[in-house]
Order: structure tokens, then sequence, then C-alpha cells
């Protein structure tokens, strides 16, 4: 699948989150959706793909000051949270999260590790001390109480997992990757290793994996399996 096609393939699934008939990726689109999941409740919600952007707004007030404001701004400083703010009367922000994409023929082998992967189903009790472990905000960010895939594991001799990836099968077909790491076990590649056991099943049930991350560390192991980053996403709660 060439790059374009992915491309096409992500836009087609935010269209679908942005949850409005009218909803089109451009220069900025701006579309009144007050059920958007692009953005969290009440928030205004901004995803570029490319060059292309699309912005839902709760409100047609807010949406008409959004387009205002933003109109006119090329896509990567449309997720810029200062570029933002200076146009905007934000409140909060969340992200920005950078999106990448991995295409079929792209995935690339994690590596030797020297300890195979498991694999456990979502919400298994040492899923759950993984991510107490980790702490609220890396376990959140994670994503990894989401996941409804099989979740693949590395456990350290014992019971206790070290590192865990799976995904959330999202519309359209995507599969949205999870994964979280035990914070003294980082850095040795396990992260790795699980993202790509759960890449490749997505991949043989014909899912498009999709991998958001706003730490370096994550946008790494990211890279080093093969996935590009084609977009962004960028919330904001108006005051």
């Amino acid at each position: 699948m060439s790059i374009d096609a992915t491309a096409g393939r992500a836009r087609a699934l935010w269209q679908e989150l942005a949850a409005a008939p009218d909803a089109v990726f451009g220069t900025p689109g701006v579309c009144v959706a007050p059920d958007s999941t692009l953005a969290p409740p009440s928030w205004v919600g901004v995803v570029t793909i490319g060059e292309a952007a699309l912005i839902t707004a709760p409100t047609a007030p807010a949406a008409d000051s959004v387009r205002t404001a933003l109109t006119g701004l090329p896509a990567d400083r449309l997720t810029d949270p200062a570029t933002v703010t200076a146009l905007l009367p934000v409140a909060d922000t969340l992200g920005p999260a950078v999106l990448a994409y991995l295409a079929p023929d792209a995935l690339r082998p994690p590596g030797p590790t020297g300890t195979p992967a498991e694999r456990l189903t979502p919400g298994d009790a040492a899923l759950r001390a993984l991510s107490e472990e980790a702490g609220e905000a890396d376990a959140g960010e994670s994503g990894l109480e989401e996941i409804t895939s099989p979740v693949f594991v590395v456990r350290d001799g014992g019971a206790r997992v070290l590192a865990a990836a799976g995904y959330a099968h999202w519309p359209r077909d995507t599969a949205h990757l999870c994964v979280l790491t035990a914070p003294d076990a980082r850095g040795r590649g396990l992260a790795r290793q699980v993202a790509s056991e759960a890449t490749a099943h997505a991949l043989a049930a014909g899912l498009l994996p999709q991998w958001r991350a706003r730490p370096a560390a994550s946008r790494r192991v990211a890279a080093a399996l093969g996935y590009r980053e084609l977009g962004a996403q960028l919330s904001v709660r108006l005051r």
C-alpha cells in the first residue's frame, strides 16, 4: 500500500470520528459537531493528515471563532499549542500528539530480546498490576484499558508483566496501538517487542495500525517498527 493510500485511510477514519456529515479535510475545514470524538466533549478538536486539516467545534459560535482565527495557517501550525493559544481564547489544551501509521509491508522486526512474548486477555490481573506500577498518568497515556485485541506481554520470568501491547479496534478497520512498559524495564527494547507482536496481529486481520504518541520515547519505538508520522492531533477548550 502506498503512503498516499495509507493517508487516505487515516483521513477516512478521522472524518468518521468527527461525527458530522459535512466533515472533510481542508485548509482548514471547520464543522460543528457536538458529538465529535476528535476531542473531549465541548472541546475543539484539530487533526491533520499531511497538509490537510479537519477541525470540529461543539457549537456554531465556537466554529466561527476557530474558522476566523485559524484559516490560512499551514497544517503544522494548527496543532501547535503556542500558535493556537495566541489566536484563540484557550482555557486548556490536550496534546499535541503525533499520528503515525504503518503500511502492510513496512513492519520491521524488533530484534532479539531473549524473552519470548506471551498472550493475555484484556483485563487480566497482571495487566492491572502493570498499570498500577506505571502510575495513573502513564497508564492513561498508554490506553492499556482500551485494548480489545489479545494483549502481548513480556514477563520478568515470574508473574510480573514488564511490558504489554495490544490494540483497540477503531472504526474504518483501524487498530489503535496501546503500549505500556514498567518504569524500571524501559530502554531494553521490550516495548518494541510487544508492539511488534500487536502490530503483526493487526496486519494479519487486515487492519490499519495507528500509533498516537506524545512522548519522544514512544515516537522512537514507532519509527523503529516502520510507522510513519503522517499527522497530528490537538484538543483545546475555549474560555
